[in-house]
């Protein structure tokens, strides 16, 4: 998808999800709805889902794609990077990620991006994998830093 395209396509998303999630108070239910429009809406979106901090273990929550690992194994793979740095991380190919966690052999790229409470505690990452290479980059992780900011 052309950068001009990928552009309008998060700023249409945005909106829709910004209008559906105005009147929730369940981030459980806000994740989920933000999964089911990005998975359906993104065609190179292959897995899409958020892992949630729980007792010290990284878990699965609202997903759609393929089975999920339920536990991701501490300070392993990219998601667990996410939650260490605090930041977004962009995979051009996982399989130059020393530590990736294979969940589905047919992801070739993968995007994780934090989410924070509303009082800025890491909570979890929403992570998105592809079955191309370099399906993502910057603009895919400033919009999805947008919206992942509407789960609260």
């Amino acid at each position: 998808m052309k950068t001009n395209q990928k552009v309008g396509r998060y700023e249409r998303l945005y909106a829709q999800l910004e209008t559906l999630l105005k009147k929730s108070n369940n981030p459980y239910s806000n994740m989920a709805t933000i999964v089911a429009v990005l998975h359906h809406k993104m065609e190179c979106f292959f897995w899409t889902g958020f892992y949630l901090l729980n007792e010290g273990k990284l878990q699965v929550g609202p997903y759609q794609g393929s089975l999920a690992c339920i536990d991701l194994p501490e300070n392993t793979g990219v998601c667990w990077k996410g939650i260490r740095d605090e930041k977004p991380v962009v995979v051009p190919d996982v399989h130059q990620f020393a530590g990736h966690i294979a969940c589905d052999s047919r992801s070739n790229s993968e995007i994780v991006i934090p989410v924070f409470d509303k009082k800025s505690r890491i909570i979890g990452v929403l992570d998105v994998d592809s079955e191309q290479k370099n399906s993502f980059d910057n603009i895919d992780s400033e919009w999805l830093t947008k919206i992942v900011a509407l789960v609260f």
